[in-house]
């Protein structure tokens, strides 16, 4: 039986899988939840070559908080040389990532193991 680590906040979770690091954001993600998530994220966006995963699978909410969260994690990725990937289903996020044009930089995969299947270069165009 697998036991799930513990989540960092109540809206962050972090594992590893497929030697990548799954970020799950969960619930609401707002000013609030931003803040308190945002000194984590940047600890694990800080490695060189670090190959991330961040799952919107748990969200009920996301508002421009969450996406400054995202695109602030692309940058640090992407400038340590490592590679961030995108799991979103959810009709209103990917509904906002496309409005803000996010979905180009960062195209959303439907599940996890679609996301953990990309080849290396799917962080988007720099």
């Amino acid at each position: 039986m697998r036991q799930e680590p513990a989540p960092l906040t109540r809206h962050l979770r972090v594992r590893q899988e497929r030697g990548h690091t799954v970020l799950e954001f969960r619930g609401e993600i707002d000013l609030a939840a931003a803040t308190e998530m945002a000194p984590h994220l940047d600890r694990e966006t800080n490695r060189r070559a670090a190959r991330i995963v961040i799952d919107l699978s748990g969200i009920e909410f996301f508002d421009c908080s969450g996406l400054r969260l995202l695109y602030r994690a692309r940058s640090r990725v992407l400038d340590r040389d490592g590679q961030l990937l995108l799991v979103c289903a959810h009709p209103l996020t990917l509904r906002v990532l496309r409005i803000t044009g996010l979905s180009r930089l960062l195209p959303p995969q439907p599940t996890l193991d679609a996301a953990l299947e990309q080849p290396e270069a799917a962080s988007g165009p720099v």
